[in-house]
């Protein structure tokens, strides 16, 4: 069976865009994922470097306040005010290039690989990182092989410090014994559990520590990354029966990324977890079992998986598995009331307004998820009696606000097609209003899954 473009757009998008360019074909789908992006010069952000110079000059500036330096307050205030526009800028870029792109399997896919290789804002220095690690290490590698992400991911300033590997030093290295530091073995166990072989994967607590002393040599200073070997553990390591660290260098870190990232069992949770995110929190076996063949044959390309994953029947059937997650139900409504570009030119405060509290309301700390293993795939988890309450109350202010003069019978078709069932129709006909009618179909579970 071909998938439609409504389901095509809807499980593997954020929705139809009315009044825009959507995703007509797979092969279409694909193109999007791999051709020039002219949304990337309109929502240029500042580089990680920019980014660790704002928050020196803050600490710079506190420091200089502490010792009653004259001047130094309004110069904290200025950076501080501005880290927090940066921020608020951030969330606006990724929900306005997921609402304006005509290559929604493109932003889902950022989206994904956002949310598998986690970093939460937990402080201010990893907040201010957010939006250069979305765009520097995944939205450039969402092509390519999968080794290709997991080596901007576990290279990036952002990820070294929300898995705190900046306070992990070699015991034997210069700088350990100097300063009697020693091992975090947050990001190796995190890589290793969660972004690659997978909780039951077939690693040990011994490779885990060998892991976190091959990594030992990974820093970030005003430059952004480096690898400084006065930090890292000196000799090599024995990793999943293999020898690393030999050459005493970033080379040694490389190579046992490239070789986790073709392991067989990075290659069963990659397919999986892929799956139960586009399909089904239990989905068909046929369909990981395909995914994990095409990983395992390509070497993790993953333009491959992701068209083995769109081809699948399992793709073109019924939806509704799956909730939209809350970001997902905010763009697919701007999507579907054409929005878009609204919401883009909103102000910082705007756009705090718009976003922050009302997800949080329907249960997602936008860009703060728990722990490292990111937001959950169960629909139970998203729709309880609150944060339903908060989707209605959002729906219904959005409705009021801009569905005024939208006729909701011709939307519902336009949005989805195939996929609104008689009920709908005959509910949103039958309302008193047209702005009541639009957030109906807000409301409904048929907008509300995919």
């Amino acid at each position: 069976m071909a998938i439609s473009k409504t389901t095509l757009n809807i499980r593997f998008g954020y929705g139809i865009r009315v009044g825009g360019a959507n995703m007509a074909s797979i092969s279409d789908a694909l193109r999007g994922v791999t051709a020039a992006d002219p949304l990337d010069r309109r929502f240029s952000r500042p580089s990680i470097v920019d980014r660790i110079d704002l928050h020196e000059e803050m600490q710079a500036a506190r420091r200089d306040e502490r010792n009653k330096v004259s001047g130094a307050d309004a110069r904290f205030k200025t950076a501080r005010n501005k880290m927090r526009r940066w921020a608020i800028e951030d969330a606006q870029a990724y929900f306005s290039r997921a609402a304006l792109s005509e290559h929604g399997f493109k932003e889902r896919m950022v989206a994904f690989w956002s949310d598998h290789f986690t970093v939460s804002g937990k402080n201010q220095r990893v907040t201010l990182a957010l939006g250069a690690y979305t765009d520097e290490a995944i939205r450039v590698n969402v092509v390519g092989s999968f080794a290709d992400i997991l080596k901007a991911v576990v290279t990036h300033p952002g990820m070294l410090l929300y898995l705190d590997q900046v306070t992990s030093f070699g015991p034997n290295s210069v700088i350990g014994k100097r300063q009697s530091r020693g091992l975090n073995e947050n990001l190796a166990r995190e890589v290793l559990e969660l972004h690659t072989m997978g909780v039951d994967g077939s690693y040990t607590q011994d490779d885990v520590r060998q892991f976190a002393e091959l990594l030992t040599g990974l820093r970030l200073n005003d430059g952004g990354f480096y690898y400084d070997k006065r930090a890292a553990e000196p000799g090599a390591e024995q990793i999943l029966g293999k020898s690393y660290g030999a050459r005493g260098g970033l080379q040694d870190v490389l190579a046992f990324l490239d070789d986790l990232a073709v392991h067989p069992d990075t290659a069963a949770h990659i397919s999986r977890k892929l799956a139960v995110h586009f399909i089904s929190e239990n989905p068909p076996e046929d369909l990981v079992a395909a995914l994990t063949k095409t990983y395992r044959e390509t070497g993790g390309e993953l333009t491959a998986v992701y068209k083995t994953l769109l081809e699948h029947p399992a793709s073109a059937a019924r939806l509704g598995a799956k909730v939209k997650w809350p970001t997902e139900f905010v763009i697919s409504t701007l999507r579907a009331l054409d929005l878009a570009e609204v919401f883009a030119e909103l102000s910082p405060r705007e756009v705090s307004k718009a976003l922050q509290n009302p997800l949080q309301a329907m249960g997602m700390d936008i860009f703060r998820p728990a722990g490292p293993d990111g937001w959950s795939e169960a629909a139970a988890d998203w729709i309880t009696p609150p944060t339903l309450a908060a989707r209605i109350e959002w729906a219904v202010e959005v409705a009021k606000t801009y569905g005024q003069t939208i006729d909701p019978r011709e939307l519902v078709i336009e949005v989805l097609g195939e996929g609104a069932s008689n009920e709908l129709q005959v509910a949103v006909a039958g309302a008193e209003s047209k702005w009541e009618g639009v957030a109906l179909l807000l409301v409904s579970p048929e907008f509300n899954r995919r």
